[in-house]
């Protein structure tokens, strides 16, 4: 039940269902599996399953997406294990012929999966890995999706963050793992499995951190309890009792419990004599211990065991307290400081969201970016657009695209899904410092957003000023981010009213002009919702059937279920990112050759320019792009950049050498012919008395 709740409410089930499989795997690899783990795990999963396919957005996942699959295979490996143990015991099997047993019948069980396999993956019954997963088991900001390469909180989690939320605990709780592995059992074997877990997933993404309290404090507690219990057995003198019963050699009460046979005792008296070592250092530390000498030292570590803990204790109480006052703050109402040093509360968030709440429609639509769905809704009581929970990956796409595209654009679109547009201003992490993923996420399902720029770096600021390239500077976004901020900007008054400015300035709120009321009225009588009517899927009106035939559905690297894929896009895509400074020149120079498209002459530099530079050697960004334009050979890159800048063609690096000499070094034919064509010698000599032709005949 406690199961059931979670799946309804959270989508981090996944990790519970999984965790839950794991460990029911690990008692199986360690030989503890018997009735009582079937059971358990059988019951878990039958009703647990059966609970969460009733969840409409859940529905049959459990039994279909990779994410959830391999408790699903864990539960079919029980069954089989059961029927073996059952037939072992019927036909009263050696354990030879067990173990054959079992083998025959886990063979076939593989066959028959593998067959079924086949046939229905074709059919796209197997539900791909999120890019979310993907994004656990490689580099932030890589994982080929970038709507999942623009949360913030995918970043690898830093000491600082374990410190923060941890406390004491990021040493008491690996003291508690060492403690828990020396009692090991079925319950220990869930704490073992739930701490390498949340530990590992919170090292890759920060936000899991959350993952890793309830394990946290369950191994601080163990630890703490067994350097307390064995501090308190010293100060009364039951730790000398405990040894001298303890002293008696494990392997041997072994042996007294296990058969008396004799090839069990002789196997056995071989397996204590490999531990003779161990056991010999073990009872030298415990008759050390017995002496007087002994009993003083370990008195006065107790001492200070104690002692530390209860100091330590104290200041976690203390800190516990401070960090659940900060972390208990509304994080919409902050303190601020103006420039003469006066502290204020910036009040600005709340402020809008009661403005919407007291001013607009009941049944009022409010676009604004998704990070902020969950304070509208929740704040304002007003539809939004999208909010954290919206899954569907080409919707917040339509949206990017809106905010993102030219005013015209962004409005024919808004006009049919909402009634007003909330933007976040006043620079920091503002909606315009993070629009550059706004745009990348459009342009991975509206390929036409920007055309031959996989990662939209021609959408952005072009230098530390903040001055908007072309694209930024016509968008809707930006419009309405600066109306009336910065000279010559203005949003169409025939479209947008502005109806709300925070105190501020954190916050705008415009009221749409001209919306749709056919496809409001469209959205409202076509919704459909399911049994309990409180997941109702939306469907777009007629009137943006223009736009979204324009689109292409994502496909992400794990989908294996579409018919066509989408390599070239990753491709790029990946290209972009491992070469930032590559894409950002392809954009900065497409958009000048757009701006610009009437002036078609070619530049020309006089013989002083090209010594000044020719004779200028440096590493510096420029010289560092023109090699990896060279050596990855990108010829129409090369000819972009010395159409707009031909004095590029006599950059020369620090050691002397430049693009002739990586391009004689490289082979590059045709950018070697580029090269000369512009004059750029061949003759020359580095800084080692190379010249490119000297390269070219290393």
């Amino acid at each position: 039940v406690a199961y059931f709740y979670m799946v309804a409410a959270w989508g981090g089930y996944i990790f519970v269902l999984n965790l839950i499989g794991a460990h029911a795997a690990l008692l199986v690899l360690l030989g503890r599996f018997s009735t009582k783990v079937y059971l358990s795990y059988t019951l878990f999963y039958v009703v647990g399953t059966s609970l969460a396919i009733q969840v409409p957005v859940v529905g049959w996942a459990p039994l279909k997406s990779l994410e959830q699959l391999g408790p699903c295979a864990v539960f079919l490996g029980y069954q089989l294990l059961r029927y073996c143990e059952m037939m072992r015991i019927k036909k009263k099997m050696s354990r030879v012929d067990a173990w054959k047993f079992r083998i025959q019948i886990f063979l076939g069980a593989i066959v028959v999966a593998s067959v079924f396999v086949a046939a229905v993956t074709p059919k796209g019954y197997f539900g791909p890995l999120s890019s979310r997963v993907r994004g656990l088991f490689v580099p932030h900001t890589k994982t080929g999706n970038p709507l999942v390469d623009s949360v913030a909180e995918h970043q690898a989690a830093s000491n600082q963050a374990y410190w923060q939320y941890l406390h004491i605990l990021c040493f008491l709780a690996p003291t508690g793992f060492l403690f828990m592995l020396f009692r090991f059992g079925d319950a220990s074997g869930f704490l073992f499995v739930y701490a390498l877990a949340a530990y590992f997933f919170s090292h890759k993404m920060v936000r899991l951190v959350l993952l890793t309290a309830p394990i946290a404090s369950i191994l601080g507690g163990i630890a703490v309890g067994r350097i307390i219990s064995w501090s308190i057995s010293v100060f009364l003198g039951e730790d000398d009792d405990d040894s001298t019963n303890g002293s008696k050699n494990v392997l041997d009460k072994e042996n007294e419990t296990k058969g008396k046979s004799d090839g069990k005792k002789r196997k056995e008296k071989k397996s204590s004599d490999s531990f003779a070592g161990i056991t010999a250092i073990r009872d030298g530390f415990i008759e050390a211990g017995r002496s007087t000498e002994g009993k003083i030292v370990k008195t006065i570590l107790a001492i200070i065991l104690v002692g530390a803990l209860y100091m330590q204790a104290d200041k976690f109480k203390t800190y516990s307290w401070r960090i659940s006052v900060s972390l208990s703050n509304p994080s919409i109402i902050l303190k601020g400081q103006t420039r003469d040093g006066k502290v204020i509360k910036v009040d600005d968030y709340r402020e809008a969201y009661w403005w919407l709440r007291d001013n607009t429609p009941d049944d009022a639509r409010v676009m604004a970016w998704w990070d902020y769905g969950y304070q509208i809704t929740g704040i304002s009581n007003r539809t939004t657009i999208a909010d954290g929970n919206t899954w569907n990956h080409e919707h917040i796409a339509l949206l990017g695209k809106a905010l993102t595209g030219s005013e015209e654009e962004g409005y024919q679109i808004a006009r049919h899904l909402a009634d007003y547009v909330l933007i976040w201003g006043g620079g920091g992490g503002d909606d315009l410092a993070k629009s550059p993923h706004l745009a990348r996420i459009a342009n991975s399902v509206y390929r036409d957003h920007c055309p031959g720029d996989v990662t939209c770096r021609a959408f952005g600021f072009v230098d530390r000023q903040g001055t908007p390239s072309p694209m930024m500077e016509r968008s809707f976004l930006y419009k309405l981010h600066s109306h009336k901020l910065k000279p010559g900007v203005q949003a169409d008054p025939e479209k947008f009213q502005e109806v709300f400015r925070s105190k501020y300035g954190k916050v705008r709120i415009y009221k749409i002009l001209g919306v749709s009321r056919k496809s409001k009225k469209w959205v409202e009588e076509n919704r459909q919702c399911d049994a309990g009517g409180w997941f109702c899927p939306g469907k777009y009106p007629p009137g943006l059937k223009e736009i979204l035939d324009k689109k292409k559905d994502f496909a992400q690297l794990e989908d294996f279920n579409r018919g066509s894929k989408d390599d070239d896009y990753q491709k790029q895509y990946f290209e972009n990112l491992n070469n930032p400074e590559l894409a950002r020149k392809r954009a900065v120079l497409k958009s000048q050759q757009e701006s610009k498209p009437a002036e078609k002459k070619v530049k020309t530099l006089s013989e002083e320019e090209k010594v000044r530079i020719y004779s200028t050697w440096e590493d510096t960004e420029d010289t560092t792009l023109m090699w990896k334009i060279v050596t990855s050979n990108a010829v129409e890159d090369l000819e972009r950049w010395l159409e707009s800048d031909p004095g590029a063609a006599w950059l020369r690096s620090a050691d002397g050498r430049g693009p002739m000499w990586w391009a004689f070094e490289g082979k590059k034919q045709e950018i070697v012919s580029i090269l000369m064509k512009m004059g750029v010698p061949h003759t020359d000599k580095d800084k080692n008395g190379l010249s490119p032709v000297d390269l070219l005949k290393e």
